[in-house]
């Protein structure tokens, strides 16, 4: 079929009632070949812009008599067209120049009618989407995007087109001006309006907007935080909490804030932010795991959390790419997460977690259309597109340290042979969020070498805080993924990872690291069930396997509480049962053999496997109904 004939099959069809099947089907068809050599960042986002942009533009709609979504690329998972979705202008324009090619211009001027025609205001925003009252602060990615199309490929846009556009940034610039201060909406907010206001001025021959973008970009380096470094303002951006934490998202900080800072600091020749940022950067990658997942399993927007980062930010390739020369593993953590990112692209569509597949969820357009300006930027930006020799670095977490200590989200990160944990007891909730992300000394990641994720955290409650930006879980069986001690009494849920008041503390030497945890089961609330359940949780790692020890109180609701440990297994992957104490799951390299000292007991599941969207895992749900249990996990060698 040619991709005239594609297209044109999909806007009779796919718009009109297409399945999600037919859809995925077709895309197929888009899919290229793997690129290569493997480890070369430029050849494989290349390749994924080229992807992605093609299985987008089989989902724009060409049938004119859909005036509403004429133009849009429609999201099947949604049923609809995203707001946002003009931001993929900017990486067509980039391919129309790449391939010579017209159908991706064409696709792009379809794209800006779109924009202008549902989601521009009178006041110079865009909305995030095409619904009145919609938030308006996504303006400064749309001005990036096509401010960044006339700097960099603006001899293909047509003239006339070309002025309105033009005309049109001067509308958005004032409405960014006029608006955006360090307080506005999160840290991200005005930390992207620096570098876009600055862009601005520059594309525009605008003074006083290089000027705005230049104030905030310097007060955005106050909030950097205090111990480690951390860009905080991802919720309050004043208070820190009791435990002294503060307000930080590693998925919007990676992904958004920090390229932001580089592109400005890039822009404008500026190495006090340049400096600044790297700092930040580094510190950053403390939490990266060795695929190239960003273990955002604490973040206080962890709701958005999606393995490879966050659901509708860009990407950290314009930050660790284009700030390569200055440390060598930064390569390494872009090239990483492009790569996970491409074995998490099925039918030409970027997964909103590692086991949508898997479980049949449906893919919003939204990772794709956002992530591939990520990979445009790079390819536009980069000063010298040859791979680092990646054998001669190593990622912060692929060294076997013991354990860390992040004073400023009171999280342990644990290296101990192949496994890497987490443990959190941070503090900070975001905004008037309650049951957010997980806390009480949780256990919130486990991942090993071998085998993947093997534990995660997630939220405590899975909960709709962006609509349009999170999708609906309908399963009567979802649960969160974090290990727990629960309570459930009437509409009450009490668990100890809701434990805001929590405390830790660490017993380690060469051998074996120990964190015993000290919790309470409270409510979203912080409140105690009639009587107080004190709890006590401790993992411990040595060279040969990880083990956590369960222990709670007894008393007037002896036999409700109950031990859950979800165990993370994708449904394709074969679980064996070695007796009524231990299982085995096999991976592709190793198995996992999860022990316990006593029975399991296995909740219910709809399909086999529980699914959470944060971040995008099936799981096996164990669970124990005495008030002490001790489960080890093993890696067994296939």
């Amino acid at each position: 079929m040619s991709d005239y004939s594609r297209r044109n099959f999909i806007k009779t069809t796919a718009i009109g009632g297409l399945s999600l099947m037919g859809v995925a089907s077709l895309s197929k068809s888009f899919a290229l070949g793997p690129p290569a050599p493997s480890n070369d960042l430029y050849a494989l986002s290349q390749h994924l812009v080229q992807q992605w942009a093609d299985a987008l533009l089989a989902l724009q709609v060409l049938d004119t008599s859909r005036t509403l979504d004429y133009g849009g690329i429609y999201c099947t998972a949604d049923q609809a067209v995203h707001g946002r979705v003009g931001d993929t202008i900017y990486p067509l324009f980039y391919l129309a120049a790449k391939t010579k090619n017209s159908k991706y211009s064409d696709a792009a001027n379809l794209l800006y009618e779109w924009i202008e025609r549902r989601v521009s205001q009178p006041d110079g925003s865009w909305l995030n989407e095409p619904v009145t009252g919609s938030w308006k602060g996504t303006t400064v990615f749309a001005s990036i995007a096509l401010a960044e199309t006339l700097k960099n490929h603006g001899n293909l846009v047509d003239s006339t087109l070309k002025s309105r556009i033009s005309e049109r940034l001067v509308k958005a610039g004032d409405y960014i001006y006029n608006n955006f201060n360090i307080a506005y909406g999160n840290i991200n907010y005005p930390v992207t309006a620096s570098y876009g206001l600055s862009l601005l001025g520059t594309v525009l021959d605008n003074p006083k907007f290089k000027q705005r973008g230049k104030e905030l970009a310097y007060e955005a380096l106050k909030y950097f935080s205090p111990k480690n470094k951390l860009l905080y303002g991802e919720g309050d951006i004043i208070t820190p909490s009791k435990k002294g934490c503060y307000s930080i998202d590693l998925g919007y900080n990676v992904e958004e804030s920090l390229p932001a800072l580089v592109m400005y600091g890039l822009l404008n020749n500026d190495n006090e932010v340049l400096d600044a940022v790297t700092q930040s950067m580094q510190a950053h990658l403390e939490f990266m795991l060795p695929d190239g997942g960003w273990d955002n399993s604490w973040g206080t927007r962890n709701y958005k959390w999606t393995y490879w980062g966050s659901r509708t930010s860009d990407g950290c390739q314009t930050a660790y790419a284009l700030m390569a020369d200055r440390d060598p593993r930064f390569y390494k953590a872009a090239l990483r997460n492009t790569q996970l990112m491409q074995q998490l692209t099925v039918n030409g569509l970027l997964q909103g977690g590692p086991h949508y597949a898997a479980h049949q969820v449906p893919v919003c357009v939204h990772h794709t259309f956002s992530h591939i300006k990520a990979l445009t930027t790079v390819l536009d930006y980069s000063k010298s597109q040859k791979p680092v020799d990646i054998a001669k670095v190593s990622l912060p977490r692929e060294n076997n340290y013991g354990s860390r200590f992040m004073e400023d989200t009171q999280t342990y990160l644990v290296a101990k042979s192949g496994f890497k944990a987490t443990i959190t007891g941070y503090d900070k909730e975001y905004k008037k969020t309650k049951n957010g992300h997980a806390t009480g000394g949780a256990l919130t990641t486990l991942w090993h070498a071998k085998t993947g994720s093997i534990l995660s955290g997630g939220m405590n409650e899975y909960q709709i805080f962006e609509a349009g930006n999170q999708q609906a879980d309908n399963d009567p069986h979802s649960m969160a993924l974090t290990p727990r001690i629960e309570l459930r009494t009437g509409d009450k849920l009490y668990m100890n990872i809701s434990d805001l008041n929590a405390r830790t503390e660490i017993d380690q030497n060469p051998d074996q690291v120990t964190i015993n945890t000290f919790s309470k089961l409270v409510d979203k609330d912080q409140a105690d069930p009639s009587t107080i359940i004190n709890c006590q949780v401790s993992y411990h790692f040595d060279h040969q396997k990880t083990s956590i020890r369960f222990k709670y109180d007894k008393g007037e609701f002896d036999g409700q509480v109950k031990i859950i440990v979800p165990v993370i297994s994708k449904s394709t992957e074969k679980v064996t049962a070695i007796n009524n104490k231990a299982i085995s799951i096999t991976k592709e390299l190793a198995s996992v053999k999860i022990s316990a000292d006593q029975p399991f007991i296995t909740l219910p599941t709809t399909n086999g496997r529980i699914f959470n969207y944060v971040p995008g895992f099936e799981a096996i749900p164990l669970s124990f109904n005495s008030n002490e249990a001790t489960i080890e996990f093993e890696i067994v060698n296939v």
